[in-house]
């Protein structure tokens, strides 16, 4: 049954709203335009905020949505419970991560889109909202300041990605919040690795000058 669940988690994220919007409602195949990337910052680059904003909202709450699927598996019921020991809340918490995972990987390589899908950023943001939102809506915060001082998506979401961490490990496990399981803390390494090593090239083009920047009109 939790295999089942996690294979679930792994359609749902496959579901690649940028290349439905693009082919839908305006006839084009993304993965041909702009990065060729299917997310929402190349819809933003290629087709505008109105396009970019339904494409983001979908992929946000498909990590989002497959972290809930813990709860139908007999797994919800330790989240019922008070004092858990750090074996069982551990296993909890692992549980929520790879569903999460699964989703991130089936929008990385959607089954649906030819495994050509985005970066994850979006999927990533819904999973660690659902399991730890307090860090999570602290990086968002980043992710926002990075972008309005800079208008580089890219910059923003590696800013994120590297606060997020420091949130969950600094601020919120060792001040906050303590009780904050080790598996969380793990996962929060991993899933701003992850994001970091999905942006190499936008950091190359960073580096060189030749990043580009959003812009809140519809490019022609």
């Amino acid at each position: 049954m939790y295999f089942l669940w996690l294979a679930a988690a792994y359609l749902l994220g496959s579901i690649s709203s940028a290349v439905w919007v693009a082919r839908t409602i305006h006839g084009i195949n993304i993965r041909e335009h702009g990065s060729g990337n299917a997310g929402a910052t190349n819809i933003l680059r290629v087709l505008g905020p109105r396009a970019a904003l339904p494409v983001f909202i979908f992929d946000f709450l498909k990590g989002l949505a497959a972290v809930q699927f813990i709860r139908f598996t007999h797994l919800h019921f330790l989240h019922l419970a008070d004092n858990l020991d750090p074996y069982m809340a551990n296993l909890y918490t692992g549980y929520e991560i790879a569903l999460g995972i699964c989703a991130v990987l089936g929008h990385i390589f959607p089954i649906f889109a030819s495994f050509r899908g985005g970066k994850g950023v979006a999927t990533i943001a819904g999973v660690l909202v659902a399991i730890s939102p307090a860090p999570m809506l602290l990086s968002l915060t980043v992710f926002l300041i990075t972008l309005l001082i800079t208008r580089y998506v890219s910059l923003g979401s590696i800013m994120a990605a590297i606060s997020f961490p420091i949130f969950v490990i600094f601020l919120f496990g060792m001040i906050l919040k303590p009780e904050i399981t080790l598996t969380l803390k793990c996962f929060s390494l991993i899933a701003s690795t992850m994001i970091i090593i999905t942006h190499r090239k936008n950091i190359t083009r960073l580096r060189d000058g030749t990043e580009n920047k959003i812009s809140l009109k519809k490019n022609n």
